[in-house]
C-alpha cells in the first residue's frame, strides 16, 4: 500500500458544501474526491480530451450543416425548374373560366398537402433518393 501525504487546504464554505454533497452522494471520502479532482486538473491529457469531444461535435454540427445547406439547394433547384416548367408549358386560363380554376385550385391545393403529408409519414424521402455526394455540373 503506497503513503499519502497530507495536504491541508483551505476551501470556500460553499464549495466544502459543494464537496461534501457530492462525497456523500457517491459514498466516497472527501479526500478521494478532492485527489480526483486535482489529478484530473494536473492531467495533460484532460485539455487533449476535452479538445477532441468539441472536435468531434463540431465535425458531427458541420456535417449536418452541409447536409442542411445540400437539402436546400436542392429544394430551391426543384421548385425553380417546376415552377420554368409549369410557367413555360400551362397557357393562362380564359378570363371566363378563373373563377371556377380558383375554387378547384383550392381543393387540388388541400389534396396535395394531404398527399405531402402521407409521404413524409411514410418516407422515404425524396431527398433520400439523391445520393449524397455529386459532383457539381458544367453548364
Amino acid at each position: 500500500m503506497t503513503t499519502k501525504t497530507p495536504l491541508s487546504v483551505y476551501l470556500d464554505p460553499e464549495l466544502m458544501r459543494a464537496l461534501a454533497a457530492y462525497a456523500d452522494r457517491r459514498d466516497k471520502s472527501r479526500s478521494l474526491i478532492a485527489e480526483a479532482a486535482i489529478a484530473s486538473f494536473l492531467s495533460p491529457d484532460a485539455d487533449e480530451q476535452r479538445e477532441a469531444a468539441i472536435a468531434k461535435r463540431l465535425d458531427k454540427l458541420d456535417r449536418r450543416i452541409t447536409r442542411l445547406e445540400r437539402d436546400t439547394g436542392i429544394s430551391v433547384e426543384m421548385i425553380a425548374l417546376f415552377v420554368r416548367f409549369w410557367l413555360s408549358n400551362t397557357p393562362p386560363p380564359p378570363e371566363s373560366e378563373r373563377a371556377a380554376m380558383r375554387r378547384q385550385g383550392g381543393d387540388r391545393y388541400d389534396a396535395f398537402m394531404d398527399a405531402l403529408g402521407r409521404r413524409l409519414a411514410k418516407g422515404p424521402k425524396v431527398r433520400q433518393e439523391i445520393g449524397e455526394d455529386f459532383p457539381p455540373q458544367e453548364e
